[in-house]
């Protein structure tokens, strides 16, 4: 996600408990399946607008994307991940005020390109969460996580980014119910429970109002691993 303000984490409030199915690989999966057919549907012309309400340009979010998707799994991946800082990769913008990348496609490979960089980022993070061990641990500035948190976060950033892109590109996007659910469950315990799951999720990260709730000018996610869930017999780094 894009700086902003962020909240403190918020304990669940009575009656705003979701169902708690745990996230998986395969609804990360899902989510960049979905987003990379319904990206592939702009006009080549239409990349160079904004996303959104963001300052950056449609093929901008999209390295922004690849980049989270990518960044997430590189955390996951040493035999003990860090917990108090992220792997050190050089993070680098291509102009000022642009998104500060480890990933940049080639513009010269066009959006198909560009997409195919958003496949691969998206496919190590569901490699990563099928494969790391769930009592595994790695830093996260939102609080230390597992990998179903990993795979959750992965999953907001991906339909929630592609809503901004859909909005830059004139696309219609609406991202599954259930799989909004899950993730509001897993990182936003918070949430109303009672709103339609796509719209509160829109709301839970700034960019909607929800009847009698204003739009938040100042949100974050919660990833630490919730109680009761996969890999809670251990709190200690990667095994």
């Amino acid at each position: 996600m894009p700086p902003v303000r962020y909240r403190p984490a918020m304990s669940p409030s009575p009656g705003t408990d979701r169902s708690r199915t745990p996230v998986s690989a395969d609804d990360l999966d899902l989510s960049v399946r979905l987003a990379v057919a319904a990206l592939r549907g702009a006009p080549a012309e239409a990349w160079e607008g904004k996303a959104g309400s963001l300052e950056w340009d449609c093929w901008e979010t999209v390295e922004h994307l690849a980049d989270d998707l990518f960044a997430y799994a590189a955390q996951l991946g040493p035999k003990s991940p860090p917990l108090n800082g992220e792997v050190p990769f050089v993070w680098k913008s291509r102009r000022p005020g642009g998104p500060a990348n480890v990933i940049h496609a080639d513009r010269g490979a066009g959006p198909a390109g560009l997409l195919q960089v958003l496949e691969a980022s998206g496919a190590l993070l569901v490699a990563m969460v099928r494969t790391t061990p769930p009592q595994t641990r790695a830093h996260h500035v939102f609080g230390v996580s597992d990998p179903e948190g990993f795979a959750a976060m992965g999953i907001v950033e991906t339909v929630v980014h592609t809503h901004d892109l859909a909005q830059g590109l004139g696309l219609a996007w609406n991202p599954p119910a259930d799989l909004c659910s899950r993730v509001l469950a897993r990182l936003f315990p918070d949430a109303p429970s009672s709103t339609d799951p796509w719209s509160t999720l829109l709301w839970a990260t700034g960019r909607a109002e929800l009847p009698g709730r204003p739009r938040p000018t100042a949100w974050r996610w919660d990833g630490t691993p919730r109680e009761g869930g996969p890999g809670q017999e251990s709190v200690t780094s990667g095994l």
